[in-house]
């Protein structure tokens, strides 16, 4: 499936979960990703065992704490986290992850991806959510392009 078709379906979904969400938010993508998805009036929700706020908002240990559940998650933690993470996914149902990745290693874990994929997921292995419409910015959209071009995004998932 092409890259862009799976953002357009991982981001039809409303309820999603961003890992990563720090209390201190200065120089976190995973803050950047959760509060542009809040302010597009997605019902997101932080992920963070290390804290019960940020943001402002209630924030939750791990994917299954959440009431309700979610459709997809972010993921905005360390590759070597990245895993168990999809584990838990896979555990709960969920079947929309994305490993964030920019200019940097980002999240992105093969083995996850491998994981992921072979119990059915939807695994988007780079790139960020922001960089799709409906979440979109200018910015993003110049850095899509930029990453794609460089192999950073891949085009296929």
């Amino acid at each position: 499936m092409r890259t862009k078709v799976a953002a357009s379906q991982f981001l039809a979904s409303k309820r999603i979960a961003v890992t990563g969400v720090s209390r201190t938010p200065q120089g976190h993508g995973s803050n950047v990703v959760y509060r542009r998805l809040k302010e597009r009036g997605y019902d997101v929700f932080a992920i963070n065992p290390n804290t019960d706020k940020a943001e402002g908002d209630r924030c939750y240990p791990n994917l299954g704490a959440v009431p309700g559940g979610v459709d997809a998650v972010v993921i905005g933690t360390r590759p070597e986290t990245a895993e168990a993470t999809v584990r838990e996914c896979a555990d709960l149902g969920i079947r929309q992850v994305w490993m964030h990745r920019s200019v940097d290693a980002g999240s992105v874990s093969a083995t996850a991806t491998a994981y992921g994929r072979s119990h059915g997921m939807t695994v988007i292995d780079g790139g960020c959510p922001l960089m799709y419409d409906p979440a979109a910015d200018p910015g993003h959209k110049v850095m899509r392009c930029v990453l794609a071009c460089t192999g950073r995004i891949p085009r296929n998932v």
